[in-house]
């Protein structure tokens, strides 16, 4: 079988009341699909209908996520928005339109094993669309911190789209302060 290195990065972030996949919920969800140059080819950003009880109580079970400010605001837009296959049909429209039906994308973000653990529960359909490896910036992230001192200042807003376009520059900070991003 030949190697074939994906075209595009489907850049994804999910806001979620936990880390959990098997028990926990999205909320949010935004993705940003490029080329390798980081040129955007096109863009989702949506909330995922969940049952305002049971949002409730997840958040309030997790620590973390019960004292955050966004919390408020995850449920309300919740509430609004599409249901969760409605959102993963409107991911796969995102992905079919960039993505040759015989191709598949490479995932991309930060700790994006965490992001994919939710769309492997939530999004088989999306899943199938994508390669079986990760772009993943906190690797690189940890190399440039112990290795070179370098850290990029992120403002950690943990909005799905804000937190995407946060981890494109950071990849891009980093490929130009190497060598790599003068290639």
């Amino acid at each position: 079988m030949k190697h074939t290195t994906p075209k595009t990065l489907l850049w994804v972030d999910l806001e979620m009341t936990g880390l959990d996949p098997t028990k926990d919920l999205i909320v949010e969800v935004a993705a940003i699909v490029t080329d390798w140059n980081f040129n955007e080819l096109g863009r989702y950003e949506s909330g995922v209908k969940q049952s305002e009880a049971e949002l409730r109580r997840l958040f309030a079970a997790n620590q973390w996520t019960a004292s955050r400010p966004e919390t408020a605001n995850e449920i309300a837009r919740s509430l609004t928005s599409p249901a969760q296959d409605e959102v993963e049909a409107a991911l796969l429209q995102l992905v079919n339109a960039h993505v040759k039906p015989d191709e598949v994308a490479l995932l991309a973000g930060n700790s994006i094993h965490c992001d994919r653990g939710f769309i492997k529960t939530y999004w088989p359909a999306l899943e199938k669309r994508l390669h079986y490896r990760m772009l993943d910036v906190t690797a690189w992230k940890v190399v440039m911190q112990a290795k070179y001192g370098l850290e990029f200042a992120k403002k950690e807003t943990h909005q799905a789209l804000a937190d995407i376009e946060e981890s494109i520059a950071e990849l891009q900070f980093y490929l130009d302060k190497s060598k790599l991003g003068k290639l």
